[in-house]
C-alpha cells in the first residue's frame, strides 16, 4: 500500500473493536484462575477477596483506562472519511498498546510493586495517548481524510498532550512514593485545567 492510496475507515473501526473487546476480556483472565484456585483450596469468599484485592483494583482500573482510550478513538475517526497507509500504521501501534496493556495489569494485580513495574505500566499508558495524539496531527496535516476542522483537531491534541504530561508526573509518583503508588493516576482529574491553560498559552 502506498502513502497516497486510501480506503474507507468501517474495516479498521470493526478491527479496532475486535482488539479493544479482546484486550479487555483478557484482563479478567487472571482473576479467572485465581477464582479456580481458591475453589480447589475451599477459600471463602471474604477472604479470597481480601488476598486478591490488588488484582480486582488492577482489572477495574485498566478496564475502565480502556475504555476512556477507546471511546476517545471512536470520537477521533468518527468523522474520517478515508485511512491512508501512515494513519493505518498509527493505528496498529495503538493497538499494539491496548493489546499490551492486560501484561503490566496482570503484573501489578499479582506481583510486588517495584519501579520497573510502575514504567511499564504507566509507560504502555503513555504510548497509548501518544498514538492516539500521533493520530491526531497526522489528520491535521491532511485534512481531506476528515470532516474534523483544524480547530476541533487542535484542542484534541492539547488534550492529549495534557493527558502525556499527567502520565509523565504520575509515572515517577506511582514508581517511588509506595504510600501513593497508583492512586497518582488520579492527576489525570486536572486534565480539564491543564488543557485550558495548554491552550491560553498556545495561543
Amino acid at each position: 500500500m502506498t502513502e497516497h492510496t486510501t480506503f474507507a475507515p468501517e474495516r479498521l473501526k470493526a478491527f479496532v473493536d475486535a482488539v479493544v473487546a479482546i484486550a479487555m476480556t483478557l484482563l479478567i483472565l487472571p482473576l479467572l484462575e485465581s477464582v479456580s484456585e481458591a475453589a480447589t483450596d475451599k477459600i471463602p469468599t471474604g477472604e479470597f477477596l481480601a488476598e486478591h484485592q490488588g488484582q480486582i483494583i488492577s482489572f477495574v482500573l485498566s478496564f475502565v483506562l480502556i475504555a476512556v482510550f477507546w471511546t476517545e478513538h471512536h470520537r477521533q475517526y468518527e468523522k474520517v472519511l478515508r485511512i491512508s497507509s501512515p494513519l493505518l500504521w498509527i493505528n496498529v501501534a495503538w493497538m499494539l498498546t491496548i493489546v499490551w496493556l492486560p501484561v503490566p495489569t496482570a503484573m501489578l494485580g499479582q506481583m510486588e510493586t517495584d519501579p520497573l513495574q510502575a514504567l511499564l505500566y504507566i509507560g504502555t499508558l503513555i504510548l497509548t495517548q501518544a498514538t492516539t495524539l500521533a493520530g491526531k496531527l497526522y489528520l491535521m496535516r491532511h485534512l481531506e481524510l476528515t470532516e474534523f476542522t483544524a480547530e476541533r483537531l487542535r484542542r484534541g491534541v492539547i488534550g492529549d498532550v495534557a493527558a502525556i504530561i499527567l502520565f509523565c508526573i504520575a509515572l515517577p509518583i506511582a514508581a517511588w512514593v509506595h504510600v501513593v503508588g497508583y492512586f497518582a493516576l488520579l492527576l489525570l482529574v486536572f486534565s480539564s485545567p491543564l488543557e485550558k491553560l495548554l491552550d491560553r498559552v498556545h495561543r
